[in-house]
């Protein structure tokens, strides 16, 4: 008789190598199921106790969860884009085009890049309008709303960034009508609009720092930034649910076997 797929999963995880990997399973003690969450790489990402009403999908509608996803889509189709791109003038333009109609699948990576980077924007504005809505940003979580504007910067000046690689006339002029109103900024204007392009113009310089921004800086700043706003979710108590007097009932975990 064929064994079932749940034997051979129930196998699996009694074999030497599964064990290995997740050294603590789920039992009946809050001090087990602790230990499962703490002791595994992914589920260390949640809050330890958790509230049941934080759970349902029409509290948060996992805007958080898909902004992250959306960034990872951006990391995994912006490295192969980096191997058809040299940030120079005279190349730029034409491998964008290479990209276009000469690339294996380079349009499809262009255009998931792209509409992702579209659909990130949208998602974080979400998540901090439903953060607001909420009042999830009341202490003691006031640390973490900073933390959340500070990524919603980082993922505007990622589009922005972005906006000047293909170098073309739209891109050139959008950046040429950006760094003319950062020299409207009081005292500092002139000098950060500098710095920003690496002269008085739109020229080779602020191609290079721009695609240095866009692929090194601001994605490393964003990751760091990930890191901490999980962290202090996890410290304060996981996900907000906005329900009165829900704060103080949190639950530990029950991880799935």
């Amino acid at each position: 008789m064929a064994r079932s797929f749940q034997n051979y999963l129930g196998d699996l995880r009694e074999s030497r190598v599964w064990q290995s990997i997740f050294r603590s399973g789920s039992g009946p003690s809050n001090l087990h199921r602790s230990q499962a969450i703490q002791q595994n790489l992914y589920l260390h990402l949640f809050s330890v106790k958790s509230r049941r009403s934080s759970l349902a999908i029409g509290v948060t509608w996992y805007l958080g969860t898909l902004s992250m996803v959306t960034f990872l889509i951006l990391v995994a189709t912006g490295i192969p884009l980096m191997l058809y791109y040299h940030p120079s003038v005279p190349q730029a333009y034409a491998d964008m085009k290479d990209l276009q109609f000469a690339v294996s699948a380079g349009l499809f990576l262009r255009n998931l890049h792209r509409w992702s980077a579209h659909a990130m924007v949208l998602l974080v504005f979400a998540h901090m309008f439903r953060v607001f809505y909420r009042g999830a940003y009341r202490p003691p979580r006031e640390f973490n709303w900073v933390i959340g504007v500070m990524l919603l910067l980082v993922t505007l000046f990622l589009s922005y960034t972005g906006y000047l690689l293909p170098w073309d006339q739209l891109a050139f002029w959008a950046i040429t009508v950006g760094s003319n109103i950062m020299s409207a900024v009081p005292l500092l204007g002139p000098k950060i609009r500098f710095l920003t392009l690496g002269g008085n113009t739109v020229n080779a310089n602020a191609l290079l720092r721009f695609y240095v921004l866009h692929c090194v800086i601001l994605p490393l700043a964003g990751g760091m930034l990930v890191g901490i706003h999980f962290w202090r979710i996890r410290k304060d108590g996981g996900l907000y649910s906005g329900k009165s007097g829900d704060e103080s009932q949190p639950q530990v975990s029950q991880p799935h076997e």
